[in-house]
């Protein structure tokens, strides 16, 4: 693996970056002033919690594989559960032996179906000839921490590839390839990557990076795709995101948070 050029980037754990939430400005937050600044303000002061449903536990578990590799992947996760004695199949997720067991593990639990899956995803993306080149030659889960347009921001790789050309490359699981790119624009991507670009720029003296999404389906076949993000897309989401954190810094002075529906709206057409 090579590595070179990757030293300003910082490896620690997630819940050390997630930690720091409260420090500096993410993406994620952006993304949730943009389309709500009393939503942001409310979750910055722990009003609002971030939901976490067993699938995102899943989608986790497949970026460990596929990003970090199968001895870190064993290493985060306990896998498949206690066996009974009078079927000699692993108990069911639903059972009281289950729950305990999995009590015990101190760490997630997936059941074997669970593992199933991610390895399945696994498997698609490493049959990928691109998706497999970029995210074998960098490194994964890596920090870094810049101050743009005077506020303090954070971003966390999923992976970074500069010798294979792929940049920043960002790993989604999907339901549906087909459906991707309008999946891309709903989720504002284009604004997530723009921002870790642009953070990553500060601290390389101006250096833009190309920026790669990889998608991976949930499903069969288990398609996997490479995008590369346009530089005008990138930069146009880079205006609005600027733009956003200019919003953002009033807000902050001023302690006002709108909704964004506080004027009568027209519907003017059917």
């Amino acid at each position: 693996m090579n590595t070179q050029g990757t030293d300003f980037l910082i490896r620690e754990s997630a819940e050390t970056y997630h930690a720091k939430a409260s420090e500096y400005l993410s993406s994620h937050q952006l993304g949730d002033f943009r389309r709500c600044p009393l939503l942001y303000h409310r979750k910055k002061i722990g009003l609002i919690q971030d939901e976490d449903r067993p699938a995102y536990q899943v989608g986790r578990a497949a970026h460990t594989l596929i990003l970090e590799g199968r001895e870190r992947f064993e290493a985060e996760y306990a896998i498949g559960g206690p066996i009974n004695p009078r079927t000699g199949e692993p108990f069911g997720a639903a059972t009281k032996a289950f729950a305990e067991w999995a009590a015990l593990q101190g760490k997630p639990v997936l059941t074997s179906e669970q593992v199933a899956l991610v390895e399945a995803m696994n498997a698609g993306a490493r049959e990928h000839e691109l998706a497999f080149v970029f995210l074998t030659q960098g490194v994964a889960e890596r920090v870094c921490r810049a101050e743009y347009c005077g506020i303090p921001c954070q971003v966390r790789l999923d992976y970074f590839s500069p010798p294979s050309g792929g940049g920043i490359v960002d790993l989604k699981t999907c339901d549906d390839l087909t459906y991707f790119e309008a999946d891309a624009r709903r989720y504002g991507y284009a604004h997530q990557m723009a921002f870790y670009r642009a953070v990553l720029s500060v601290v390389r003296g101006g250096e833009l990076f190309p920026v790669h999404l990889i998608a991976i389906e949930k499903k069969e076949p288990f398609r996997c795709g490479v995008w590369r993000f346009h530089d005008d897309s990138l930069a146009a989401a880079q205006r609005e995101n600027e733009a956003a954190i200019a919003r953002l810094r009033e807000c902050q002075a001023k302690g006002e948070w709108p909704s964004g529906y506080e004027e009568t709206r027209v519907f003017d057409s059917i």
